[in-house]
């Protein structure tokens, strides 16, 4: 089957690539990334591997090498080298007002019986008070994490602990 995007390097370019493999200081994908367009050159005094080949040499997948020769060929040598940014947009799970009550609720007292709020507390008690449906501790997490105090912590995070005094005595010398 006849390759429908072919990756012909200038000398420029080829320089370039073979630079950033040889120096080996940027990110490993990138440098794949690299690697296969080398690989897969078409111009005159380069390798013109299949995509199978490449794939073999440099332990990637068969798509992977499709997908750096089409963008090379759609929008340049950076965005090759790049990979794409992800698109995917997440649903929050807690809106403004919903982190406010809970961000209020483990600044409250602890229920009773525990001696401090634990993530999973609050996220059950979230459930319960028909906050949201389902709230993972992580969701909690995240959401705790954007404040500055802590209030899941022994010392609620209004103040750093005081260093305590070594166990250890130092060495005396007689």
């Amino acid at each position: 089957m006849a390759k429908k995007y072919r990756v012909t390097l200038t000398c420029e370019e080829r320089r370039e690539l073979e630079g950033l493999v040889n120096k080996g200081k940027s990110e490993a994908r990138k440098l794949a990334h690299a690697r296969i367009l080398l690989q897969a050159d078409e111009a005159e005094g380069g390798p013109c591997r299949t995509d199978d080949e490449i794939a073999r040499a440099l332990n990637v997948h068969v798509r992977t090498v499709e997908r750096v020769r089409q963008r090379f060929v759609e929008q340049g040598l950076p965005a090759a080298l790049v990979p794409k940014p992800s698109e995917r947009v997440y649903p929050r799970r807690l809106d403004g007002a919903q982190e406010a009550r809970l961000i209020a609720l483990a600044c409250s007292p602890p229920p009773e019986g525990k001696s401090r709020w634990t993530l999973r507390l609050l996220a059950e008690r979230l459930v319960e008070l028909e906050m949201a449906e389902t709230v993972s501790y992580e969701t909690v997490r995240r959401v705790l994490k954007k404040t500055n105090s802590n209030r899941t912590s022994a010392s609620g995070g209004s103040f750093r602990r005081k260093p305590r005094p070594s166990l250890l005595r130092p060495w005396r010398m007689s």
